[in-house]
């Protein structure tokens, strides 16, 4: 029975593992904040969608105001640490360098509790020993699970960030193919007409 309650749990924790897209505007900045106590592992994983050259300011900052990441106009990335402190992590995304254009971001905040290390019962049993591996067995597939799913989002993204640039450059290739076509088209009747005329003003002479 403890079995499938472990099971159970583990797919509930699936279950409320979200990705969350925002929109950020031009010279606007926004932060979004975790509280967690000491030694929480924290993991950032962001990936710029849409907008202008796809980069990006990230800032994460601990609850003493000090920096613990920043990077400037990157397009993804993927950060973990540890909190060194209890307290509220802060993790902010900038586009203060874009003047006019919005972006779109892609990103996942991961929280893993720090687990804490059951003393040893005398009288435990067998089945009770069988339990407690099952259950570190069942934590571990369950990070592993989590790691997994954030690889496919990242991934998913990538490949829509990279059809929308082949996209864009096949039609803006297209594009230019067809005025080549019309330039070229325009230059043969414009010789045609002037050659043309070239000779019917040398036959009135």
């Amino acid at each position: 029975m403890r079995a499938w309650v472990l099971i159970f749990a583990l797919f509930a924790i699936i279950t409320q593992l979200h990705a969350y897209f925002i929109a950020i505007d031009a010279n606007e900045e926004k932060c979004f904040f975790e509280r967690v106590n000491l030694g929480t592992k924290l993991g950032l994983m962001f990936e710029v969608a849409e907008g202008g050259f796809l980069d990006i300011d990230v800032k994460i900052v601990g609850p003493d105001h000090k920096e613990i990441y920043k990077g400037e106009r990157e397009s993804s990335g993927k950060y973990t640490f540890a909190a060194h402190m209890d307290g509220t992590y802060t993790y902010c995304f900038s586009n203060k360098m874009s003047t006019m254009t919005p972006k779109m971001v892609l990103f996942t905040m991961d929280v893993a509790e720090p687990g804490t290390p059951e003393k040893a019962d005398p009288n435990a049993t067998a089945s009770d020993a069988d339990g407690q591996k099952l259950e570190e067995m069942i934590k571990e597939l369950s990070n592993a699970l989590t790691a997994v799913k954030h690889e496919q989002e990242y991934m998913e993204v990538r490949e829509r960030v990279h059809r929308g640039i082949n996209e864009n450059t096949n039609s803006r290739v297209v594009i230019w193919a067809v005025f080549e076509a019309v330039v070229l088209v325009a230059m043969t009747a414009g010789q045609v007409f002037y050659l043309k005329r070239f000779f019917e003003v040398r036959r009135v002479v």
